[in-house]
């Protein structure tokens, strides 16, 4: 069995995106906009808890899903076929 690449990349993209999405508003709603530099702002640049930050890490979150979504796939369909290739005991 594997995993199709791009289904697997554009679902870690939309999921991961979102999150980060959802979770600021969360943030945002419960604590206020801050604009604070967080953990999550040193490796997305330009993300702050802020609507206008929300889109930024709606972006920065969807790239980041897509590219480990398809190094996932792709590790997990080379290393399956390894498996299913060597000699059984």
């Amino acid at each position: 069995m594997s995993l199709n690449v791009k289904a697997t990349a554009l679902t870690g993209a939309f999921f991961w995106g979102a999150g980060v999405f959802i979770i600021t508003w969360w943030l945002i709603g419960f604590e206020g906009a801050s604009g604070e530099v967080t953990w999550l702002g040193r490796m997305y640049r330009g993300y702050t808890v802020s609507p206008a930050g929300s889109i930024i890490g709606l972006a920065w979150g969807f790239i980041d899903g897509l590219v480990s979504g398809a190094i996932i796939a792709w590790l997990y369909n080379f290393f399956s076929a390894r498996l299913e290739d060597s000699p059984k005991q």
